[in-house]
């Protein structure tokens, strides 16, 4: 059963200027998806766009928004074959198990300008 549908864009210029904002990416972003970001090479930042796009696109299909919920506490990261997933920790897996919640489906995709994700949850 589907418990919620959710979707975002972004405008991958937001994510290049947090990169002057000492501290910002690592409040917003997990450790893990830095480190990934790193590997991508001048696609970082398109990769951390996607990212932070597919965190509000769970807020928005949890149906309550992230309030509470720690950004990073939201990992989005690719299985062995590049598909994209989100681990969940903290007070974000707390309110999707709460929710009923057995599975995250996550989708992104970007180009130059812009990021999108779209994030199904379910029960």
């Amino acid at each position: 059963m589907i418990l919620g549908i959710g979707i975002d864009v972004i405008q991958v210029e937001r994510i290049r200027r947090w990169a002057s904002i000492p501290g910002l990416y690592e409040r917003y972003f997990h450790p893990q998806e830095l480190e990934m970001a790193k590997r991508n090479g001048p696609a970082a930042v398109l990769s951390l766009a996607a990212r932070f796009a597919a965190k509000e696109a769970f807020g928005k299909a949890l149906g309550t928004g992230l309030y509470g919920i720690q950004l990073r506490d939201i990992n989005v990261v690719n299985d062995p074959h590049g598909k994209p997933e989100l681990i969940l920790e903290g007070k974000a897996l707390e309110i999707f198990r709460k929710l009923g919640g057995k599975k995250v489906h996550v989708s992104l995709t970007h180009e130059e300008d812009y990021a999108l994700a779209m994030v199904v949850l379910e029960g």
